[in-house]
């Protein structure tokens, strides 16, 4: 796992992130999460790659919940 604050969209990302623990997820959204908000401000919008990351980890957080109730 990296130390990166950012995870650019040329960084590498899990192909499936059930495989993932609960720790390394929160961190990688939070790397995510810091790469959308960098992107906001200097770009004026974010990279789809980004997007798409954010989208895929909100599901797999959405799934989790599911499986934990």
């Amino acid at each position: 796992m990296t130390e990166k604050l950012h995870l650019t969209p040329e960084d590498e990302f899990p192909e499936d992130l059930s495989e993932v623990g609960n720790k390394e997820l929160q961190v990688l959204d939070s790397q995510v999460q810091r790469q959308l908000d960098y992107e906001y401000v200097a770009d004026g919008e974010p990279n789809p790659e980004t997007e798409f990351r954010h989208y895929d980890l909100d599901e797999e957080f959405s799934e989790r919940d599911r499986r934990e109730r």
